[in-house]
């Protein structure tokens, strides 16, 4: 039951910081004033963005922790229906976690909030946050005054603006470590948040940092700023200082990011955190959004001449006593344990062991060990964070992270408690092995409740998580160990470019309905904070995807070298002979009549009802389109093994062609004598598909066309490695917004 907003005013008195409280107060005002129109939505949108309200996708026939959305108390019937705003339907809540770290306190104020306002359900993002999903834009402000009362914050959890600021979970306990950098990432997160010169990006900002270069939990290199700690030897002493890279990114178009400083010392860590922001607001794209990340300004200027022009920013800044009173403040940061460390017991139940091997490692100092809570798709529920506020308190001195990998860790445990603590975790739910194998399998909340979604990510990790699960891969610790990673759509919040097994949500069409797909995506790496990305190889229907996984898993253990990495084995295989492995799995069943192939995971209904009864003529360009759409695929994956063979120019210049490929398949349904003419195909698509924005999506908009449109104004221009690389990804939704298109087009109007 919700407790009244007066009540709860009553008891936060005196509990938040005057700033947080007088904020909160604002953003109450601005609710009002929008419900009375006296707000612009977009401005408000912006508004609530930064301070972490999202907008989501509604019933999608899913129930949650047992109920319905209209059981949940919101509006029935029209929910169903779109389009909707924040005012008639339910949204979701991020929840800024600096570093991923918690106390038991605060883990019971979220088990609390889940329970009054949301679903019952708390939810661990990629990047260590914490959302709440159907929350009503009403409750937010009494929700952000109980999060500040428990020194938690959702300020700039959205929007244009610094993220969460992410940091490895195992910093400060991990033997491989150069130094704790959990203070330098606390301090960077209180120093950015809010500050005047991050209150103007085009658009989001991410900032990491990692202990070593080697694992990846920091994965410094798909970050806007990513900081690795280093030490060096100065006038007989030990320095330390970070390893600076700028401009990574994943998203549609992934990005690594490129070394700016080998050794950035601590009493710079700010001021130049504080620089870089202040080139970016000033010159990154602001009118573009797809190009509107830092990765394209390091793109366009090179590292070098952005080095330089940050530098030169650096040396005009005013000094701020904030840049080394924060470091100061930060560095008295420490933990203890609660219990003299031990040592593991010997004796213990199956799955007890199993669970040591899988979810335990020790730390560097003796005695004490790292426990990690799998949470499957990154779900727990209130009743369990309550339990688990009660055990890091029984068996720690509250010494809580959240990991990237949507899990929860406890710092800190004595080696001799773990027989006991396990006991305590499986009472509650949480005593799952597996941890960090092939069965944590991390996704993004896909078509449950994103606007962006396209396949269910989280339907189709269950499922693989169950089928992988009555496997036995312990006599085969190669595949046991590998990462699956799944995205709903391109977007990559599931971080599937850098997993072994990738995956992210398209739609294609077959025997005249659109079916959910995913592109299957090889080449990544996990390890080495993020080292490769993978590129996609080949879209299978939603339903194939568990036999793609055990077909790949399987030639890998039979075939793998000593040693092999994944990745390794991809390239040595090569992606044609996969591909061809893979491509019996993109055709339909020969009997149609089943139709829960064409549903998605874990939703009941039709992913569609659109039918292709219809003419014979329209039937034949219906299959001439198509035909095009596939062709354009293919010549894109022939430019992907150009790429991986070394012919750079011949790589760029086919993923071009695809392109204009699939822009003239749509320009053939209106003008059947288009020529091949690059610069007519451009113009035709343009006029026909872009100005009428017949092309745009209803989320993404037109951008993707800009790639078709920057492709052929650079086509003259040499190809590069780098520039091949993202080109290919572009080309790859080009392609697959296309067939969207395509798909929205020949749809039979509904009544």
């Amino acid at each position: 039951m919700k407790v009244s907003n007066s009540l709860w005013a009553e008891r936060l008195a005196g509990k938040m910081p005057e700033a947080l409280a007088r904020e909160i107060d604002i953003f109450e005002t601005e609710i009002a004033l929008r419900k009375q129109s006296k707000i612009d939505e977009r401005v408000f949108a912006e508004t609530r963005l930064r301070r972490g309200a999202y907008g989501q996708r509604y019933d999608n026939g899913q129930r949650h922790n047992g109920k319905t959305v209209q059981q949940l108390g919101f509006p029935s019937g029209e929910l169903t229906k779109g389009p909707h705003t924040m005012w008639d339907a339910p949204g979701m809540q991020r929840i800024k976690i600096p570093a991923g770290g918690l106390n038991a306190e605060q883990m019971e104020t979220l088990a609390d909030l889940a329970e009054e306002y949301s679903d019952g359900i708390a939810h661990v993002t990629t990047r260590q946050d914490f959302q709440l999903h159907y929350v009503h834009i009403d409750d937010t402000p009494s929700l952000m005054r109980r999060l500040a009362a428990a020194n938690i914050t959702t300020r700039e959890a959205c929007g244009n603006s610094v993220r969460n600021v992410t940091a490895c979970p195992y910093a400060g306990v991990c033997p491989d470590q150069a130094f704790d950098v959990t203070p330098y990432s606390r301090a960077m997160s209180k120093f950015l948040m809010g500050h005047p010169d991050t209150q103007n990006f085009g658009r989001k900002f991410k900032p990491s940092f990692s202990g070593c270069s080697q694992h990846a939990c920091g994965l410094a290199s798909m970050h806007d700023m990513g900081m690795t700690g280093v030490t060096r030897i100065e006038n007989g002493k030990e320095k330390r200082g970070f390893q600076v890279c700028v401009g990574g990114g994943l998203g549609a178009v992934p990005y690594q990011a490129k070394p700016f400083d080998a050794f950035v010392p601590m009493e710079e860590l700010l001021p130049l955190a504080q620089s870089i922001a202040r080139v970016f607001a000033r010159l990154g794209e602001k009118k573009n959004r797809s190009r509107a990340r830092l990765k394209f300004l390091v793109q366009d200027l090179g590292i070098d001449k952005f080095r330089e022009l940050v530098l030169e920013e650096r040396k005009n800044l005013p000094h701020d006593p904030a840049w080394t009173e924060y470091i100061q403040d930060a560095e008295q940061f420490a933990e203890t344990p609660l219990r003299p460390g031990g040592k593991a017991p010997l004796l213990g139940s199956e799955s007890f062991q199993r669970w040591v091997k899988t979810n335990t490692r020790a730390q560097k100092q003796e005695g004490y060990a790292v426990v990690t809570i799998a949470l499957p798709l990154g779900d727990i529920t209130s009743n369990q964070l309550r339990s688990l506020a009660d055990i890091a308190r029984r068996f720690t001195n509250e010494t809580i992270r959240s990991t990237v990998e949507q899990n929860i860790i406890l710092r800190w445990v004595s080696q001799s408690d773990l027989l006991e603590l396990h006991k305590a975790l499986e009472a509650a739910g949480l005593g799952e092995s597996g941890a960090g194998m092939i069965v944590d399998i991390a996704a993004c909340p896909g078509t449950d409740t994103c606007k962006l979604g396209i396949s269910s990510s989280r339907g189709l990790a269950a499922e693989l998580r169950k089928r992988l699960g009555e496997k036995n891969f312990q006599l085969d610790e190669s595949i046991a160990k590998l990462h699956i990673k799944i995205s709903g759509c391109f977007n990559s919040c599931g971080q599937h470019h850098v997993a072994d097994l990738g995956f992210y949500g398209v739609s294609r069409k077959m025997s005249g309905y659109a079916v959910p797909h995913f592109q299957v995506v090889l080449g990544g790496e996990w390890e080495n904070n993020g080292a490769s990305y993978g590129l996609p190889v080949i879209a299978i229907p939603s339903k194939n995807i568990p036999e793609v996984v055990t077909r790949l898993t399987d030639r890998y253990a039979a075939n793998r070298k000593s040693g092999e990495s994944f990745k390794d084995f991809v390239a040595r295989t090569g992606k044609v002979e996969l591909k061809k492995m893979l491509e019996d799995l993109t055709r339909p069943p020969a009997d149609t009549s089943d139709r829960s192939f064409f549903q998605d995971w874990g939703d009941p209904r039709e992913y569609t009802l659109a039918d292709i009864a219809v003419g014979e003529c329209a039937g034949e360009v219906i299959s001439s389109v198509e035909f095009d759409l596939t062709a354009a695929e293919r010549e894109l994956f022939e430019a992907q093994v150009a790429l991986e063979d070394g012919h750079i120019d011949q790589a760029g210049q086919t993923a071009y062609r695809s392109m204009l490929r699939a822009a003239k398949a749509l320009v053939k349904i209106e003008s059947a004598s288009i020529a091949d003419d690059p610069a007519q195909i451009v113009r035709e698509f343009r006029a026909r598909f872009y100005d009428t924005q017949k092309f745009f999506d209803p989320f993404a908009g037109g951008k993707f066309a800009h790639y078709l449109f920057s492709a052929h104004e650079k086509s003259g221009e040499p190809y590069t490695r780098d520039s091949t690389r993202y080109l290919i990804d572009e080309a790859q939704l080009f392609i697959d917004a296309s067939h969207s298109c395509y798909n929205r087009i020949s749809a039979p109007a509904r009544a």
